[in-house]
């Protein structure tokens, strides 16, 4: 009779274990893709209001203006001309320039 039940117990307890331990596993897993979507909503909103600025800027500098009184002009830095591209070839020739002046230095060293 005391055999029977510790082999009841074990097995109960062995059981128990193993079921915690996949629910503990799917848990960890449902948290990195929480926080790796979250990740993703972040950037979203990021985007989102840049994509907001930019469209205030170019349909009226009055919205620019009372939006920059809002974060206040000392949190705000404008983009300097050169970082300004009117064509996405002008982006890529600079790309391939940089890149071509990287491999250049690498090679001498």
């Amino acid at each position: 009779m005391f055999k029977l039940k510790f082999i009841v117990s074990a097995i109960v307890l062995v059981s128990f274990l193993i079921f915690t331990s996949t629910i503990k596993n799917k848990t960890r897993v449902i948290e990195k893709n929480i926080t790796n979507l979250n990740k993703k909503i972040l950037l979203t909103k990021k985007n989102l209001n840049e994509a907001q600025l930019e469209f205030y800027y170019l349909s009226s500098p009055a919205q620019v203006e009372k939006k920059l009184n809002i974060i206040g002009f000392d949190n705000y830095y404008p983009i300097s001309y050169s970082r300004i591209f009117f064509d996405f070839s002008e982006f890529t020739n600079l790309d391939k320039r940089i890149s071509h002046i990287k491999n250049n230095n690498e090679k001498k060293k």
